[in-house]
């Protein structure tokens, strides 16, 4: 089995249009986005060279465009656009896990935020 390292995106926050209700979708709000790519790095390790390892600022380019591109209801199609670009744009990638938080939901409670969590492997 092949070596699974880790690179590692967190508190990454974008400003999008996600939610159920005309009003995110018109006013937007702030989301933040925490990303674990599982990959093999022992290559990048040993030569110090940045072709032999995923560019985690294409990476956070690439899940920016992602996120905000469309306006969906839920943050859970959000964050799956998100592990789509990232597992089809770079190769290496075997496994992505990325969480979307949503600190502002229209929620009528206290709470830090609200969240969903997924987890995407390569297919093949």
């Amino acid at each position: 089995m092949a070596r699974l390292d880790k690179i590692i995106i967190n508190d990454l926050h974008l400003f999008a249009y996600h939610g159920v209700n005309l009003e995110e979708k018109i006013n937007g709000q702030n989301f933040y986005l925490d990303i674990t790519a599982h990959a093999d790095l022992s290559k990048a390790c040993r030569t110090d060279d940045i072709d032999d390892t995923v560019s985690y600022s294409k990476m956070i380019k690439r899940a920016a465009f992602a996120f905000t591109a469309e306006k969906y209801d839920l943050i859970e199609k959000a964050a799956q656009a998100v592990a789509d670009i990232l597992l089809r744009e770079f190769p290496p990638l075997q496994v992505v896990d990325v969480t979307v938080r949503k600190p502002e939901a229209p929620v009528k409670a206290e709470f830090g935020y609200v969240a969903v969590a997924i987890r995407r492997e390569r297919n093949g």
